[in-house]
């Protein structure tokens, strides 16, 4: 502010003038609403028809520990098949071959086109379709004693997980620049060496974060497969209401568990992405 005594003749002296804050009262009162919500929604579950102590004694039961233990394992396998089911895909949606690109095209279409509740009934009750499968003149079984639960929870959302995961993956081969496959080439590199050893590890920046937010939603898809009755950690807390009728208290006890699961990926997800990223955070610097 200039003095007052170098200011135009006319023209008031206002630095001495209080500056005054807009009041944002459609944000107080935005807040006090939505405090108001939370407080009724904590009170209606403090103080309602829920039994707490029945939520305490069922978080740590052995069938709940041990349903959560088959969640965990059951989206890693089904993750792992997802991955190796999204690469293959990516690459032949890629590839120059008209019959892969629309075999990989058509994988995409059915997988995600369709309810995952669905496919895991279909895969559960593959017997109807193959009584018996194998190999001819080799192995042979009856279907439904191959397809058990785990088996038919791994396929339904393993091969439903690799539809996804393909797009994710062809979206990140297709961020790298084209130039690398040119400088494979030029020294060299056939086009599945120069995809694994170059173009991959660059695609994995921009997979990751995708990928990591796949697997946390897998880790959540599991519960799908209480219809095909395998033991996961929901169906297990639905075996025990059954039981003792304690419905919505076994509901949080799955739902905290839950929670804590997506809890401890998050973190880990922002290491690895970190991870992954410091290559070009050093080019930034």
């Amino acid at each position: 502010m200039r003095p007052a005594e170098t200011l135009a003749p006319g023209f008031p002296d206002l630095s001495q003038l209080a500056v005054a804050r807009p009041l944002h009262w459609r944000r107080w009162l935005a807040a006090a609403a939505i405090l108001l919500v939370l407080a009724a929604i904590v009170r209606a579950f403090a103080y309602g028809q829920i039994e707490w102590s029945y939520v305490q004694r069922f978080l740590t039961a052995p069938a709940i520990l041990t349903g959560i233990v088959n969640t965990v394992v059951m989206a890693l396998l089904a993750m792992a098949l997802g991955i190796v089911l999204g690469v293959a895909v990516a690459i032949m949606r890629l590839s120059p071959n008209p019959v892969l690109t629309s075999v990989a095209a058509f994988y995409a279409w059915l997988f995600r086109g369709t309810p995952l509740i669905l496919q895991l009934l279909l895969w559960f009750n593959l017997a109807l379709v193959f009584p018996t499968i194998g190999i001819p003149g080799l192995w042979s079984a009856r279907a439904v004693d191959v397809m058990t639960p785990f088996l038919s929870a791994l396929l339904g959302l393993g091969i439903n997980q690799g539809a996804y995961t393909s797009e994710v993956i062809r979206a990140g081969i297709l961020s790298v620049d084209a130039g690398q496959y040119e400088a494979a080439q030029a020294i060299g590199m056939g086009r599945l060496r120069a995809l694994t050893r170059i173009v991959l590890p660059q695609a994995m920046r921009v997979v990751i974060p995708p990928l990591g937010n796949e697997f946390i939603g897998l880790v959540k898809a599991t519960s799908l497969a209480s219809v095909v009755q395998y033991p996961e950690v929901l169906h297990n807390a639905e075996n025990i209401y059954y039981a003792n009728s304690r419905v919505i208290e076994l509901l949080i006890v799955a739902g905290l568990w839950y929670l804590a699961v997506v809890s401890i990926l998050t973190p880990l997800q922002m290491l690895l992405e970190r991870r992954f990223a410091r290559g070009v955070m050093q080019i930034a610097k």
